[in-house]
């Protein structure tokens, strides 16, 4: 509850919907880390719940919002939906490429990251190897190397690598420094005329956001977990995907869900033309890509924003994911959850109060920094939206990986290895069936975990199935 209450605070929300919310076992040890993961989990998503049913209760001009509640269990579950789903009784293969993972440096240790396969070539040209080199090979290859110096050499070769840190390395280091406090950043880009979005204010509403328009380009976990957080609440999600770029089914198959998908090549002009047709019409754009391959279309928050306003619309929520935040050295630097826990020191300090030596680092037990990045981002939409029924027009929000670490930090750790004493599933065998659902998709039929929050008398959930990306027309319903 008090991560919730700080959170409400700061994004200068109603303080009295903050009654509406429930946590049960809030504070429960029910995952093995020395971070307090389940704090986070149910912080977040029992966030963005509080922020549909304020929205909802906004839309039917009611005094108070709904009950919200967010069992803690259920909440660490959906933490890594994507390790607990079956497509016809058959888990999906792992996600991780076989030459990633931590390396031993000349000295000290490196994550490289190669679930794409573009990353993992471009690690093993920058290690002057072939493209058949195995893991071995890899590793021998990178002991010669200093940590910090492949990690920046990586940048400029397009591949994806982190060098082990310490906190206080990260903390005197000039892009620690950089990260912002408090991990949702909203701000006000263009004035004008206060209200819902058009179409959204007369709309059905069996769903808190039933009829809001979001156009999502993103891959991995943590935006794509954003746009399926609007989807469970009501949202027609319009997921857009590269022709050029490889895709992460194991990934996909679980994040995809609630959306509708369709694919453009921004490389070329008039699949260009058509995705500003849509977001035109859209109420959301929801992007995790680096800033600057945007701007280049036409695509930043401020383009979009004046883009609206010339043609007499009204205004756009542009959110925006990141890796390590909007300002720094590192602020166009590629990461993903793995490698921000290596070099901000988590994996360090994990291992410390597990006390485990070789290597010094042990990874927290889910991609913890992608799913409350991905809620925390969609919390930062919602908030947008009720603040642009208050105050009107454009709105820029941001969120990073590294923000949500700081975050994640800042509530403390448990005291020694006192907070590894705890099971959690390994497999989806081991996931109590209350908090599954079944249902036939284009692939089959998936079994997966239940969206975790609850709003009375409101329904919540998915009401599309995964599908293969592209199979959507290019249009808003």
């Amino acid at each position: 509850m008090e991560t919730v209450t700080h959170l409400w605070k700061g994004l200068r929300l109603p303080e009295e919907a903050l009654a509406a919310i429930d946590f049960p076992e809030a504070h429960s040890l029910a995952t093995p880390s020395s971070f307090k993961i389940g704090q986070l989990a149910q912080g977040s998503i029992g966030l963005t719940a509080l922020l549909a049913a304020l929205i909802y209760s906004e839309r039917n001009n009611r005094k108070t919002a709904p009950r919200v509640t967010v069992p803690l269990h259920h909440a660490l579950l959906e933490f890594k939906s994507e390790g607990f789903y079956t497509i016809d009784g058959k888990p999906m293969p792992s996600a991780w490429g076989p030459i990633g993972g931590l390396h031993k440096t000349a000295d000290g240790y490196i994550r490289v990251h190669d679930s794409f396969p573009n990353h993992r070539a471009a690690a093993k040209r920058l290690l002057g190897l072939p493209d058949d080199a195995g893991r071995d090979a890899v590793g021998a290859a990178i002991s010669k190397w200093k940590a910090v110096e492949l990690e920046t050499a990586a940048v400029e070769a397009g591949a994806v690598m982190a060098a082990l840190r310490s906190f206080e390395q990260w903390d005197e280091s000039p892009q620690g420094k950089a990260v912002a406090d408090f991990p949702i950043l909203i701000r006000k880009i263009d004035d004008g005329p206060a209200g819902w979005p058009e179409g959204f204010a007369g709309a059905t509403l069996d769903k808190c956001l039933r009829s809001l328009r979001v156009l999502e380009m993103s891959r991995v976990i943590a935006a794509p977990v954003a746009g399926r957080t609007l989807a469970a609440h009501g949202a027609d999600v319009l997921w857009i995907t590269s022709t050029n770029l490889p895709d992460l089914p194991s990934i996909d198959r679980d994040t995809g869900r609630g959306k509708r998908t369709a694919q453009l090549d921004l490389d070329k002009e008039e699949d260009l033309d058509k995705l500003l047709e849509l977001l035109d019409d859209a109420d959301v754009f929801l992007q995790g890509y680096r800033p600057e391959s945007l701007a280049a279309r036409g695509l930043s928050p401020t383009q979009l924003a004046a883009r609206r306003r010339r043609k007499g619309k009204k205004g756009v929520i542009c959110a925006n994911l990141s890796a390590y935040g909007s300002s720094g050295p590192w602020a166009r630097r590629r990461g993903f959850d793995s490698l921000v826990q290596t070099c901000t020191g988590m994996n360090m300090s994990e291992a410390e109060h597990f006390g485990q030596n070789d290597p010094p680092a042990k990874p927290m037990p889910c991609q913890a920094l992608d799913h409350a990045s991905g809620y925390f981002l969609a919390a930062g939409i919602m908030a947008a939206l009720y603040k642009q029924s208050q105050e009107g027009r454009s709105w820029q929000v941001d969120v990073s990986l590294a923000g949500t670490m700081k975050y994640l930090r800042s509530l403390g750790q448990y005291e020694g290895n006192s907070g590894f004493q705890c099971q959690f599933p390994k497999s989806i065998a081991e996931v109590p069936e209350e908090f599954l659902e079944e249902k036939m998709s284009e692939f089959g039929m998936l079994k997966a975990v239940k969206h975790s929050a609850r709003i009375e008398g409101v329904d919540v959930g998915f009401d599309i199935m995964p599908k293969p990306l592209g199979s959507d027309e290019l249009r808003w319903l």
